[in-house]
């Protein structure tokens, strides 16, 4: 197959429905999105795989926000890996591919030699969502429980959407003739429709820590619907999530194709990032003048970095602050 082939379907999200058993669920495929997302810092391989895993997520859970949203995950925990933090962007215009960027913030002297999401200690998995100006952003979050950031994703769904959820997620560094190792992910998000699990079952919550876990929400032909997925999609392998030679169209078919799986545009995504020298200075408006001497370096320089992208911005002191915008009438 060749690399021309295999790009048509990296780096893009495939919606899809399974009518029959009230389950709706995305497939995705990143490769250049990561390279690009983890190229912007030198991490180690351990970090590395935890900003991929949320990066796949994000994609995964981003794809349903609207035009202009913005989706956002964030990990924060006591252990080695301080927190974890991805944005997704909705397209500004149909067809047009949504935008996703990560970073990582870590000790590297209390990294171990033990599996990635044990380098977490206690915390929170959140997701917000900002629906644009004028409007009043979404929180919900959940602590870290689980063995992997994708069980902590389904624990938030179970426990704040009230949403049976599953991910199946594969990640790592790819090797491929004639293409320098680089990272690549695939994943299947499975979730419940909405009407059918309005609440929990009543009994206790079988997760991890007392949370609730998808099992809980679901019984009767809810529950055998959502069984049997499951086992469907526990068959798949490896190389089928990562590819490249199946496609995300070819993936359902194999796993699903007595549920007859209906399948949607593909989303296209790609790395993105909002810094901007404007949006520096628009942070910086609410500081006076005290603050911006406090700031500034000993070059005579307030600087700023991004830290998603890397970008460094470098700003005289008497052009920004409060003062500054009054100035310049931007208050």
């Amino acid at each position: 197959m060749s690399l021309g082939s295999k790009l048509a379907w990296d780096d893009t999200v495939l919606p899809f429905q399974l009518d029959h058993a009230d389950i709706r669920g995305r497939v995705a495929r990143l490769d250049g999105v990561l390279s690009n997302v983890l190229k912007q810092h030198d991490y180690p391989t351990i970090v590395e795989a935890l900003v991929a895993e949320m990066a796949l997520l994000t994609a995964l859970i981003g794809q349903t926000v609207k035009l202009r949203w913005k989706l956002s995950l964030q990990v924060q925990s006591d252990g080695p890996v301080r927190m974890i933090a991805t944005d997704y962007y909705g397209p500004t215009n149909e067809g047009e591919p949504a935008r996703i960027r990560a970073y990582a913030s870590f000790d590297p002297d209390r990294l171990t030699d033990s599996a990635p999401f044990e380098q977490l200690g206690k915390g929170y998995f959140a997701i917000m969502i900002d629906q644009g100006q004028n409007m009043t952003p979404y929180q919900g979050l959940t602590p870290l429980a689980g063995a992997s950031l994708a069980e902590c994703a389904e624990a938030y769904f179970a426990q704040s959407e009230q949403l049976p959820t599953r991910f199946q997620l594969s990640f790592g560094q790819s090797v491929e003739p004639g293409v320098g190792e680089h990272w690549r992910a695939g994943g299947v998000m499975l979730q419940h429709m909405p009407k059918a699990s309005p609440f929990a079952k009543g009994e206790e919550a079988t997760g991890d820590d007392g949370l609730m876990h998808a099992r809980d929400l679901v019984d009767g032909e809810d529950g055998e619907n959502w069984n049997r997925v499951n086992i469907l999609l526990d068959s798949v392998e490896e190389l089928e999530l990562i590819g490249p030679q199946v496609t995300p169209a070819t993936l359902l078919t194999r796993l699903f194709h007595e549920e007859q799986p209906r399948v949607y545009d593909l989303q296209p995504v790609t790395f993105g990032c909002t810094c901007s020298e404007d949006r520096v200075r628009q942070s910086l408006s609410i500081y006076s003048a005290k603050d911006i001497e406090k700031m500034t370096t000993d070059a005579g320089r307030v600087t700023a970095d991004c830290q998603f992208c890397g970008a460094h911005y470098d700003l005289d002191p008497k052009t920004v602050g409060l003062e500054a915008a009054k100035a310049n009438g931007n208050t």
